[in-house]
């Protein structure tokens, strides 16, 4: 093995997640040697701080994978289909942030906590992370698999404005500022909505409201994000029978996932094991004293990198069920630090 610190490129460093990307990997140990920071030709000779050193952005082109031992991608789904197989021809292990390979049987889906051992079987060269709504809550939830080994999952997802990107967060900004200065909205059917105007990336008025509805739509009536938490559960948690259902709802939060999950189980589960079990698992604080008002919200828990549990205590009509609320930064571990740790996963195999 190589005793050689690994070369790392982040595509798309110019990005909301490529932001978060640069802060994660000046915070986190160091593991890489050079670090090549790579966009679109407009976003090319930027010049973007990271390890606390100023590096100039180069251009997407198949020759910046040339030496590059990891690339991780922070870019739409058509940019990575078509340059990641690229970074893996070139010799590069990607590690990819988009939905464009999650359930490509030749590519692993992993979350470290989870399945880092899924890491290792890249036929494709391609590693994959998963959407941040199932990363939001998988590495608390594959705790409690392991523990009791999860038969059926229930889901109500409470998704952040950011989960739309940009656009999504500047329309709720836009919207909140519109709306802030008349207190009579919200009386009347329609007043929000003919007050904030531009809807953007929503189907409806996100300020003063709950959109049940996020992503495109599939089969039945279900939207992609619901098809996402179903598909992408079952592969990293390498439970093909795992029985879903998830609704997906966007709220006016700026950034930071929340889930209501129901999760039943083969036995029987006890909420005080369960506490104990969730505060020994790597990457989850246990926050759930509900008479201390003490419970994990998304406006407390934004910024930060683990998943954080509350109210979690046992189905008052099934003793094989728990019921639990859930929240994690969606562009933090739900996808810069997913991704930064696979590509640590990676890093450690190639050096030894």
């Amino acid at each position: 093995m190589s005793t050689r610190l690994p070369t790392l490129a982040v595509v798309g460093a110019t990005g909301a997640v490529g932001t978060v990307m640069l802060d994660i990997l000046s915070s986190r140990e160091n593991v890489w040697g050079e670090i090549r920071l790579v966009a679109s030709p407009r976003s090319a000779g930027k010049r973007l701080t990271v390890r606390g050193e100023e590096v100039e952005v180069q251009p997407l082109a198949p020759e910046v994978f040339d030496g590059v031992d990891v690339a991780m991608f922070d870019v739409p789904d058509e940019v990575s289909k078509e340059w990641a197989p690229v970074a893996a021809e070139r010799g590069a292990v990607a590690v990819d942030n988009s939905g464009a390979f999650r359930m490509d049987p030749q590519v692993p889906l992993v979350v470290p906590e989870v399945n880092s051992d899924q890491a290792r079987e890249r036929p494709r060269g391609i590693v994959s992370n998963p959407n941040c709504t199932t990363l939001s809550m998988i590495v608390a939830i594959g705790a409690l698999h392991r523990a009791y080994r999860l038969t059926d999952l229930f889901v109500a997802s409470y998704q952040a404005a950011s989960g739309s990107g940009q656009e999504g967060i500047d329309v709720l900004r836009d919207q909140t500022e519109k709306v802030a200065s008349d207190r009579t909205l919200g009386t009347r059917p329609g007043d929000v909505r003919s007050a904030v105007g531009e809807l953007g990336p929503f189907p409806a008025p996100l300020a003063l409201n709950v959109v049940p509805w996020a992503g495109s739509l599939k089969e039945d009536g279900h939207s992609s994000e619901e098809m996402k938490v179903r598909n992408e559960s079952r592969k990293i948690l390498g439970h093909p029978d795992l029985r879903v259902a998830a609704t997906c709802v966007r709220v006016p939060v700026i950034t930071t996932h929340a889930l209501s999950v129901h999760a039943t189980f083969d036995t029987e589960v006890d909420a005080g094991t369960a506490r104990d079990l969730l505060a020994a698992a790597p990457g989850v604080v246990v926050q759930d004293d509900p008479a201390g008002a003490e419970f994990p919200t998304p406006a407390d828990v934004v910024g930060t990198d683990p998943t954080w549990v509350g109210r979690i205590r046992r189905s008052v009509d099934d003793p094989k069920s728990l019921d639990l609320f859930l929240c994690g930064d969606n562009l933090r571990k739900g996808a810069a630090l997913n991704t930064a740790q696979i590509a640590e996963v990676v890093a450690g195999e190639l050096t030894g």
